[in-house]
């Protein structure tokens, strides 16, 4: 009865406490330990509630009702501190009309699930509240951090003796770390000097491969003009032929070649570009060959299905997201790099306040000075303990039940009627691509009319 009572009493001190009552605050132990137990006790009804299907995906509102406010649930910020109980009951809201992610029914955009264990490293993460960028803030994550892109670099297929690496806020930033490398290994001048000083450059890359390629181009003063987007065949492959055609053309009006961008796992098709007839090209031509597997990647974790992905060891660097097929939270995202030291190269500064030489340790575990940021999320931990809860073998698993169901549902679109698959093959990854086609369309002939009538039907594509 005696512990009944403390519980008893912390929560009513909850309703009318604020967060000045917490910790730091001295006897704010006690009040710290049944808020957080409560946010706790929130979080496991969510994560359990997310699990039922009978449960929905989300409660739909649209911005307007979410800003006018929701039954007590207001976005407005005050002057004055609100009790640690009405905080409890915005955490609470923002779940409730939020999307359940970790729904068995969720099926948006190339990440799925709630790892539970991905939660807990999530969870002590954000408790140590650390930076990446030296060992002297961060010892032990800096090492996880060493020992899981060596792991991702041995699985690419490279030698122990080469390679480098960071984790980085999405597969957008680690694309653009493969072009910035790329440029200035070609042209370290661009560093100190700036375009200015380099010719007019061109890089290459599918109509299927994902828009971040164009977007880094503008953002690293390249520009889209200069980005070539290479042809596809009709399963959303690049067409090596028309690669080569491609840099011939820009090598005549006078562009130099120095990038081709690769994708394994396209984002709407799923589909694995010929990685070893690139690897040809750009070893002909002298180009960098940067392969996009932010979604494929976790196919290498799969006996299986990892020879979708070969001759990916030939690649200069490589983009890929555990966040995405290995079911990591968000955000996972790694940059590998072929080249060690190129990262340290091409993106040092040397800030005095962080970098000193003269540290009691091996300096060189200070990774921070590859970094284009200075703050680093701890993106790592999550990951690694996830790897131990696993094993390499759970991960190969796990990615090759996803695409027994991908395969699962190719088969049952193709025996109905009512559904029309985008194309016939089998999928490569988990990407199932198919319409709706509902009974007043399905007597008409293929044609513009019938596509045009079949896109007001579902204003998106399907993949799932």
């Amino acid at each position: 009865m005696k512990g009944l009572c403390v519980c008893v009493c912390v929560c009513v001190c909850v309703c009318v406490s604020v967060c000045a009552d917490l910790l730091p605050a001295s006897c704010g132990e006690e009040m710290t330990r049944g808020f957080l137990q409560e946010l706790v006790d929130i979080l496991l009804g969510f994560i359990c509630k997310s699990n039922q299907r009978s449960s929905k995906v989300l409660d739909f509102h649209h911005p307007h009702q979410l800003k006018e406010g929701l039954e007590g649930f207001s976005l407005d910020l005050p002057d004055q501190p609100e009790t640690l109980e009405q905080l409890l009951v915005d955490c609470r809201d923002t779940l409730k009309y939020g999307v359940s992610t970790g729904h068995p029914r969720f099926f948006n955009q190339l990440s799925s699930g709630l790892d539970v264990i991905g939660v807990a490293g999530e969870w002590l993460t954000s408790t140590a509240n650390t930076n990446m960028f030296t060992y002297e803030v961060s010892p032990v994550f800096l090492l996880i951090e060493e020992v899981l892109l060596k792991k991702m670099r041995s699985i690419v297929g490279w030698a122990d003796d080469e390679g480098d690496g960071l984790f980085c806020p999405g597969g957008t930033i680690s694309n653009l770390y493969s072009i910035l490398l790329a440029r200035y290994h070609f042209y370290p001048e661009v560093k100190t000097r700036g375009m200015g000083a380099l010719p007019r450059l061109a890089m290459f890359t599918s109509e299927h491969s994902h828009y971040s390629v164009k977007k880094s181009a503008a953002v690293l003063g390249i520009g889209t003009e200069n980005v070539v987007v290479v042809k596809c065949d009709e399963r959303g492959k690049i067409i090596p032929a028309a690669l080569e055609t491609s840099i011939a053309t820009a090598k005549e009006k006078g562009l130099v070649p120095f990038y081709v961008n690769a994708t394994a796992g396209t984002t709407v098709y799923g589909a694995f570009d010929p990685l070893n007839a690139i690897a040809d090209i750009c070893h002909s031509h002298t180009l960098w060959m940067h392969v996009d597997a932010a979604w494929g990647g976790g196919l290498l974790m799969s006996d299986r299905h990892r020879m979708k992905l070969q001759g990916i060891e030939r690649a200069c660097s490589v983009t890929w997201n555990p966040h995405k097929m290995m079911g990591v939270p968000l955000q996972c995202s790694a940059i590998l790099v072929k080249k060690r030291g190129l990262l340290q190269e091409c993106n040092k500064l040397g800030a005095q306040y962080l970098f000193q030489m003269d540290k009691p340790y091996d300096v060189s575990y200070d990774t921070g000075d590859k970094s284009i940021q200075c703050g680093r999320h701890v993106d790592v931990f999550k990951l690694w303990l996830m790897w131990k809860a696993k094993g390499s073998d759970g991960f190969g698993s796990q990615v090759n039940k996803c695409l027994e169901n991908a395969e699962y549902l190719y088969d049952q679109l193709q025996k109905r009627t009512e559904f029309e698959l985008v194309f016939k093959n089998k999928p490569e990854h988990s990407n199932v691509c198919f319409w709706y086609i509902p009974p007043s369309l399905r007597s008409l002939p293929p044609g513009s009319d019938r596509d045009r009538r079949l896109h007001q039907v579902s204003a998106h594509h399907h993949s799932g």
